[in-house]
């Protein structure tokens, strides 16, 4: 039990649901392979991987911080371009991904450091104006570049030797799965997820992360306790750019491919919005809860709506609402009940449920 609490920096669950939850997401996701077999379940399982660093990234930045970013796709786009681009030139190994995501890590550090410095100045909205005016340039620069990113049709690229899907190092299976490239890659994609999620715990659980949640409630406050907010938002900034670059360089690696529309569109950035409020804003663990369920609805809800649709095709009205045409309805409607029902997210409402706290 000390071992989870130090690995958990000491914020745990503080819900016997959530803990439950929180459990079966991360066995679930360890055993994917073994108990979902499947491309497509194996695909939405490495999504869900990374969309869990990446919303606990934004989770730092506006839960934790308070500030409103709409550049969390730029860097996103970064590491994936990062990567992509090196094993292009560089060709398919180690090297060239290590390459890669360090050139990546670095452009962003720099990037975030440069906007951080010049921009957190101003008041929230026009912040968040100026991270919108420049993420929307770097996705116009990244299609127009061809030569260099591939434009709309994007870059694909091998992967090292063992993480690609002609490896297999076992003639038998294991547990009745093909042991091959893509196994390798998705346990790659967990542990990286794992070590760097737990990393920012700890950012959020020590003295630094203290800071931002008190000027996130009152930077004028903080400012009058001595604390130099520009700094420490600064920082904020830098931090969340550097662990989305991450997870935008997991993504590349598991589709061997990017391009405009998986890492940089306006699309994802609303997702990675959707998620932390349904998670819970300030919570960590609202990444995991609401990527997981986020990602489940955007690749299942039209399965489920096709088979409810035949099942209740001899009612009409029923029967048309009922359609996998009309999955977006659907998830709209749920995301609006999730809010009216847990305003604070579900992590917020589970914590603040002190009866279930064991």
């Amino acid at each position: 039990m000390n071992l989870i609490r130090r690995l958990l920096s000491h914020d745990l669950p503080r819900n016997r649901w959530l803990a439950l939850a929180l459990v079966l997401v991360v066995v679930g996701l360890a055993l994917s392979p073994f108990l979902f077999p499947g491309s497509k379940a194996l695909g939405v399982a490495a999504k869900m991987l990374v969309f869990i660093l990446l919303v606990a990234s934004y989770d730092l930045l506006l839960g934790y911080t308070g500030i409103v970013s709409f550049a969390h796709t730029m860097f996103f786009g970064i590491g994936a371009y990062g990567v992509a681009v090196a094993s292009n030139r560089l060709g398919p190994g180690l090297d060239a991904v290590l390459w890669g995501a360090a050139a990546a890590l670095v452009l962003s550090l720099m990037l975030s450091l440069v906007i951080g410095l010049f921009s957190l100045r101003v008041k929230a909205i026009f912040y968040a104006m100026i991270t919108l005016a420049v993420a929307s340039a770097f996705q116009t620069l990244a299609s127009q570049l061809s030569e260099v990113t591939g434009g709309e049709d994007g870059l694909t690229f091998k992967n090292p030797p063992w993480l690609q899907p002609a490896f297999e190092p076992f003639e038998s299976p294991l547990f009745g799965v093909d042991v091959d490239g893509r196994l390798f890659t998705y346990y790659l994609l967990f542990a990286v997820v794992l070590v760097l999620f737990l990393m920012l715990l700890r950012i959020v659980n020590s003295p630094f992360g203290r800071v931002l949640q008190a000027i996130r409630e009152n930077d004028f406050r903080a400012e009058a306790l001595g604390y130099r907010t520009v700094v420490y938002r600064t920082w904020s900034n830098v931090l969340s750019a550097l662990f989305a670059c991450a997870a935008g360089a997991l993504l590349a690696l598991w589709l061997r491919y990017t391009g405009p529309d998986t890492t940089l569109s306006f699309e994802i950035m609303l997702d990675i919005l959707l998620i932390v409020v349904i998670g819970g804003m300030g919570t960590m663990y609202g990444a995991v809860v609401g990527g997981v369920l986020f990602m489940f609805a955007q690749n299942y809800l039209q399965d489920l709506l096709r088979l409810a649709g035949e099942s209740f095709s001899s009612v009409p009205l029923l029967g048309a609402v009922l359609t996998p045409d009309r999955w977006l309805l659907w998830l709209g409607l749920l995301f609006v009940l999730s809010v009216y029902y847990f305003p604070t997210g579900i992590v917020g409402r589970l914590r603040s449920n002190t009866g279930a706290t064991p």
